[in-house]
């Protein structure tokens, strides 16, 4: 079921018009008792003027910005009124269901679930949406706002159990994480619950990660983990300067004819070099008084 606009018209007139007929009506009655008019002039008075009153005002619906209602007639679809202000519409559309387009947050709740690699993480998510289909929302699922929390969770449920926590941690060769690739994860999410959202004539704006840890009982392991890992790559970067830096000190005495030493002395001074270059604590120098061999 598509939505297509309702008719109506602006209520300002319609309210002139109702001021006027509820005054001919008491003219008419006040006319009717003056003159001694009988009950064939005062009843039709009497009974159908208040009826008429009270359909004209039972068409009177008053639309906010931002804001739409979705009328009924006798069991049937009529159409969206969505132009803002007074407006009246035909007496009989019953109910008039309200229908907000405006934008609406929706944050879930922390999902425990497993990764690709079968980790324990937990996950949550924020998604910006709004109804553009109000018939589609009214008609197609039972209530539109539960609709979009469990659809949303079961999304963010299922791409947390697509891709891996971290990429040194994949198994395969996918080259998209969810703690590398925010960007990314955020646009196949936002796909994944608008593809879900598409009967209830919901349009997801923007869909984005908005926690995302290992679950406790692996955190601490996790956490060592990435500690050793930093560490190794620290002390690659270290060793890795550390060779760069004895092969340039030995060129340059070389270079510069300052001394020239053997094979086994340059071993040693190396040796030497690495250990003052990567050690943890400041070297000691010692100072050598004797002759140079």
């Amino acid at each position: 079921m598509n939505e297509k606009p309702a008719w109506s018209m602006s209520g300002y007139p319609i309210v002139g018009a109702l001021l006027v007929w509820v005054a001919g009506l008491i003219y008419l009655l006040a006319t009717a008792i003056a003159s001694g008019g009988g009950p064939g002039l005062i009843v039709p008075v009497l009974v159908g003027g208040p009826i008429s009153c009270f359909l004209i005002m039972a068409g009177f619906v008053m639309v906010q910005p931002k804001q739409s209602r979705v009328l009924v007639l006798f069991g049937a679809y009529n159409g969206t009124l969505k132009e803002a202000g007074l407006r009246w519409v035909n007496p009989f559309n019953n109910p008039r269901i309200p229908v907000s387009l405006r934008l609406r947050n929706f944050e879930s709740g922390k999902n425990k679930v497993n990764d690709a690699n079968g980790n324990p993480i937990e996950i949550a998510a924020i998604v910006v949406w709004r109804v553009t289909d109000t018939a589609e929302a009214t008609f197609e699922v039972d209530n539109y706002k539960d609709f979009v929390a469990v659809q949303s969770e079961a999304a963010v449920r299922t791409l947390a159990s697509r891709y891996a926590y971290d990429l040194k941690d994949s198994n395969s060769d996918d080259l998209v994480s969810l703690r590398a690739n925010p960007a990314e994860v955020s646009q196949m999410l936002q796909q994944e619950i608008q593809d879900r959202l598409q009967t209830a004539g919901v349009e997801v704006v923007e869909a984005r990660i908005s926690h995302l840890a290992y679950a406790q009982e692996i955190a601490a392991a996790m956490l060592q983990r990435q500690q050793a890992s930093a560490i190794v790559d620290a002390r690659e970067t270290i060793v890795e300067g550390a060779v760069g830096m004895v092969e340039m000190a030995l060129a340059q005495l070389s270079e510069r004819k300052v001394v020239e030493l053997d094979d086994e002395r340059k071993a040693a001074m190396v040796s030497n070099l690495l250990v003052v270059l990567c050690g943890h604590n400041d070297a000691q120098p010692v100072v050598n008084t004797g002759s140079l061999y």
